[in-house]
């Protein structure tokens, strides 16, 4: 560490993805010392991989697009329906509720947002994803321009190693053996989804496919902020929750969509979705198929025209490609419906039933099983046929973490705030179910809990001159 880095300070942000920028950079605003670790050679974390989504509700960009309803109620109604109210309410609460000023802190600071980027990325059809300009890469470099101007230290490839501790409060940390005190720590190191002991244990749903799985975020990411927290007794929050996209095992490719005109069957030969539903509770929806997974049904036909007919873009699922991954072995292929049954250990009969109402329905131009979009009803008719094994194995997000209040403070064993200790982003839990309620909702909460993170350990600084 520089020497710079020795000296006391207000407040300390341990990781410096979206979470930990926003937390470094209100507390400066408001005046702090703020002293920024990373782990990585650079700035930024996970969320500059990400898509730079932003959920929220109630934004200036909504009402340019001419949706002047929405509100921070309807976000919170949403939310926990479609988790069945299994999450801890008084925090998804607090995130809908400060979606809309977190937004528009953004838009302040230098996040580029048009409304050629907002869109429904939930279920419920409302648009409330907020893709930034440049994506992950653009809001993190926004963040970062913005924090660069306000004199914070920042210590990159450097890990914490504990928290320091005094008289019950947490007052610094240590770091390569050297204590930096401070009166108070923001702990914003990201999830744990590449650290494979801790997604057997905390995320075995992540574990379930073997090797199959991979994690499209920042390496760095190996749960450091939950081992952080338990040194002083936090909790954490409901295990083997997260966000799992859907992968045919093509390639170690993110294809967070399947094309749509693809026919999804069940083990058991049945369809059981719209073939076009948010990649947000797909996962969710295959566990509860036979064997938590899925196969993905077309025909030649529709393999020799994919190149014109993606409803999203699938690299991999061109005409050429997927002639490639049958001979890969990746995709299996028949002449016929009764063997490619067979190859797919599926009753030949009843997947044959299967293609024959799918069929009906798509010459008549409506699904009246589950209502997919005209346009991507594809008959199934002409062989060779083919089968994609479809999986929830790409790790996007961890969502088990270190338990908080709505003041982003971490709870300890006896459910009272750890005295001088704050968490926000992927390193904490409670927020997130079975289902994802929309893109943008983990960048959503790394910016509204790293602000009030930010701001209340700011609050902690020692009397006297800054």
């Amino acid at each position: 560490m520089s020497d710079s880095a020795m000296t006391d300070y207000d407040v300390i942000v341990i990781g410096s993805g979206a979470a930990g920028l926003s937390a470094a950079a209100v507390a400066a605003d408001d005046g702090a010392r703020v002293l920024l670790v990373e782990a990585a050679g650079r700035t930024g974390g996970s969320s500059a991989l990400s898509g730079g989504v932003f959920y929220a509700a109630g934004t200036s960009l909504q009402r340019e697009a001419g949706i002047v309803d929405d509100t921070a109620d309807a976000m919170f109604h949403y939310y926990m329906t479609l988790n069945q109210y299994k999450l801890e309410p008084s925090l998804v609460r607090t995130l809908c509720d400060q979606s809309g000023p977190a937004f528009e802190w953004l838009r302040h600071i230098g996040v580029g947002f048009t409304q050629d980027n907002l869109y429904a990325s939930g279920v419920d059809k409302i648009r409330r994803g907020h893709r930034a300009t440049g994506d992950g890469a653009g809001l993190v470099e926004a963040l970062d321009g913005y924090v660069s101007g306000k004199g914070i230290d920042t210590v990159l490839g450097t890990r914490v190693d504990t928290l320091l501790v005094e008289d019950g409060r947490v007052c610094g940390i240590v770091t390569e053996g050297q204590a930096v005190r401070s009166a108070a720590t923001v702990i914003t190191t990201g999830g744990f989804g590449a650290n494979p002991e801790m997604l057997a244990r905390l995320y075995p749903d992540a574990a379930r496919h073997g090797d199959l799985h991979w994690y499209i975020g920042a390496p760095t990411c190996l749960g450091d902020g939950l081992g952080l927290a338990a040194q002083v007794g936090g909790q954490v929050s409901q295990t083997n929750r997260g966000l799992l996209l859907i992968t045919p095992g093509f390639a170690r490719d993110l294809e967070s969509y399947l094309p749509g005109w693809v026919m999804m069957v069940n083990r058991d030969g049945r369809r059981f979705i719209d073939e076009t539903i948010e990649y947000s509770v797909l996962a969710a929806v295959l566990d509860e198929q036979p064997g938590q997974d899925c196969f993905a049904i077309f025909d030649e036909d529709a393999r020799l025209s994919s190149k014109t007919t993606q409803y999203r873009p699938a690299p991999n699922w061109t005409a050429e490609r997927l002639r490639d991954h049958v001979d890969a072995g990746t995709l299996t292929s028949a002449p016929t419906v009764e063997e490619l049954a067979h190859k797919l250990q599926m009753p030949p009969a009843r997947l044959a039933t299967t293609i024959e109402r799918y069929n009906a329905m798509a010459h008549s131009g409506s699904d009246l099983d589950y209502f997919k979009p005209a346009g991507m009803l594809r008959p199934v008719a002409r062989g060779p046929f083919y089968a994609a094994h479809i999986r929830p194995a790409i790790i996007c997000w961890t969502g088990t973490g270190v338990r908080i209040d709505t003041e982003a403070r971490v709870l300890g064993a006896d459910d009272r705030p750890v005295p001088g200790l704050y968490a926000a982003g992927e390193t904490t839990g409670g927020m997130f179910g079975q289902c994802y309620a929309a893109g943008g909702a983990s960048i959503g909460n790394a910016v509204v809990f790293g602000r009030i993170a930010g701001a209340n350990a700011a609050q902690e600084r020692k009397p006297g001159p800054n």
